[in-house]
């Protein structure tokens, strides 16, 4: 019974304080934009989202290893308040067997070195997107500093079945 009365008490603390938290920072609507790609439930590390906001009507770009996730962004802005009107202009790479294998080898290559394992590998969206179509390999995303965007670069090189391996990692 004090384990019961302790744990209400502690909701009781806990749930005035998430609330006015949310309630008193409202977002922009880029923001929430940002927000709602990031949330998508199948969009990973072998996918690249873009957005451009004119007024109430965002512009979708990017490419996405799954053909839903690009229905899945439409959809989820369209019920975002705010917005209007969604121009999906996302590409859904080519389902080919070698970009998979392709894609799986630079994963474990840049996310095996132990430099970038521990301080992009744990996050819940990753920092670094592997693009893989018809062999060609990008990189994309937001790394801590030149040194992480070598290393991710040269290990991405370093696998075996890439033509190219194209470097856009940004630093921030």
């Amino acid at each position: 019974m004090k384990r019961f009365a302790l744990f209400v008490m502690t909701m009781a603390l806990a749930i005035p304080a998430a609330i006015t938290a949310k309630t008193t920072q409202p977002r922009t609507l880029t923001e929430s934009v940002r927000h709602q790609l990031a949330m998508l439930p199948r969009y990973g590390v072998f996918d690249n989202l873009t957005f451009r906001l004119d007024g109430n009507t965002v512009t979708l770009a990017g490419e996405v290893a799954n053909p839903v996730v690009k229905s899945d962004a439409e959809n989820a802005l369209r019920r975002l308040d705010g917005v209007t009107t969604v121009v999906n202009n996302i590409e859904v790479l080519p389902l080919s067997p070698n970009d998979a294998k392709l894609r799986l080898a630079e994963y474990r290559a840049i996310y095996g070195a132990p430099t970038l394992a521990t301080r992009y590998g744990m996050q819940a969206s990753p920092a670094i997107h592997i693009i893989v179509k018809n062999g060609v390999v990008r990189l994309e995303g937001v790394v801590a500093n030149e040194m992480d965007r070598n290393i991710a670069g040269i290990r991405a090189s370093g696998v075996f079945g890439a033509f190219r391996v194209e470097n856009d990692l940004q630093i921030g």
